[in-house]
């Protein structure tokens, strides 16, 4: 894993197929048994709320003996409007490892530049790259093999959606993205994540979510407003209600397809209580593996054996 020492992860596409691969063989290790030991320290800044990726991550470094510090924005300088290059090159002095939360990719860029300790983009606006590891690693669990897999993502074109289509094509997977006309995912992500594919497998946008789901391994979907997207909430049900995992999608893919959800859900919209309940469903499985995926990240960039 040496190779990985001292990188950042800032997307998806800072990883290549063999990359993406020895991570998701080192996190079933580490779900397995595995130990490995370091004397680190993980620094947490987010500027948005948390559950499983703060909760994850911090377990994650104490299992493998390091520290982690919450470094809380609205207690810190960075809440008196401290730079962001002032404050990246302070950190970069005190942790051997950064995971950061926030809105703007540009910001997890600015301090991959001015720090030189590794950076991990714990989601921006743009992508949500350690829940693709997760959701991967998840996959792989269930069908022994990524490749030829298809994979259906209903609802928003938001950051999960973007990195899924990163983390399929980069792994061998097709990859249908199914939005409402207005709220489709990135154009230049789209031709990145075609790029990767090159052709070998197939990276779809469509608005129509049935055709999507027909024949699909996977259906994942997401919250329908986003963080930040609050005030959008109630005006965008109506909107995205065709794009609702439900039984009657659920039955338009292959017969043994399973059903993911990044989480936290609203149940009775972009999911129904039953297919989340149901026996297709691996959102709990998924939960889970954000601490193996991100532990065996964790473990690459600090240079750990």
């Amino acid at each position: 894993m040496a190779a990985f020492t001292g990188r950042d992860l800032l997307s998806l596409a800072d990883l290549d197929a063999d990359e993406v691969k020895q991570l998701l063989q080192l996190a079933a290790e580490l779900k397995a048994g595995k130990q490995l030991h370091c004397n680190k320290v993980l620094g947490l800044l987010f500027y948005k709320a948390s559950t499983r990726t703060r909760v994850s991550f911090s377990v994650a470094m104490y299992q493998l003996g390091g520290q982690v510090i919450d470094l809380n924005p609205d207690v810190t300088q960075v809440s008196r409007g401290e730079p962001v290059e002032d404050t990246a090159r302070v950190l970069d002095r005190y942790l051997d490892i950064l995971a950061i939360r926030t809105f703007e990719q540009q910001q997890l860029e600015t301090f991959a530049h001015y720090a030189k300790i590794p950076v991990i983009n714990a989601l921006s606006d743009l992508e949500h790259p350690c829940q693709i590891l997760a959701d991967l690693l998840t996959v792989q669990e269930c069908f022994g093999n990524l490749a030829g897999l298809t994979l259906t993502y209903v609802g928003d074109g938001n950051n999960v959606a973007h990195s899924l289509m990163l983390g399929c094509a980069l792994v061998g997977m097709n990859v249908r993205v199914a939005t409402p006309a207005e709220f489709v995912p990135d154009a230049e992500v789209v031709a990145q994540a075609k790029a990767i594919a090159q052709n070998k497998t197939e990276v779809t946008v469509t608005q129509d979510p049935e055709a999507a789901a027909k024949g699909a391994s996977v259906l994942y979907t997401d919250v329908w407003a986003s963080m930040g997207q609050e005030s959008q909430a109630t005006s965008r049900i109506p909107v995205f209600q065709p794009y609702q995992i439900n039984e009657q999608l659920l039955g338009l893919a292959d017969a043994e397809a399973i059903v993911l959800h990044c989480l936290p859900a609203h149940r009775g919209e972009e999911i129904t209580d039953g297919v989340m309940e149901g026996s297709q469903s691996r959102v709990w499985d998924q939960a889970e593996n954000r601490l193996h995926a991100q532990k065996a990240l964790l473990a690459s960039l600090l240079g750990v054996e």
